[in-house]
């Protein structure tokens, strides 16, 4: 088991909420932007991962018209943001732990 990649694939989530409190995202860009730290997400695996987090309530969508095609754009619900400061709480407490070095 790759330990690392397992991190990351339960870090996606996050992100996406940290980009989608921020502003509207939608999956080609929340794609890129995620392969830029790393994340190598497929569409079969974005894609169903923002209906889950729109289902749970983490986000909404609206469909939008961008050069006369149709695009689905995500933002944070105000239970996604609620969630988001949480996940900052938690990340900050596992990353002071993981990050101090008792030599």
């Amino acid at each position: 088991m790759d330990v690392v990649r397992e991190f990351l694939r339960g870090a996606v989530p996050a992100h996406v909420l940290h980009h989608a409190a921020g502003q509207e995202v939608y999956g080609a860009w929340m794609a890129e932007e995620l392969a830029h730290h790393g994340y190598r997400i497929s569409p079969g695996t974005l894609y169903p991962l923002l209906h889950r987090m729109e289902t749970a309530g983490l986000l909404t969508s609206r469909e939008h018209v961008v050069d006369g095609r149709v695009r689905r754009v995500y933002t944070a619900t105000e239970t996604g943001r609620d969630t988001l400061a949480q996940l900052r709480t938690v990340v900050a407490e596992v990353a002071g732990e993981v990050l101090v070095h008792d030599e």
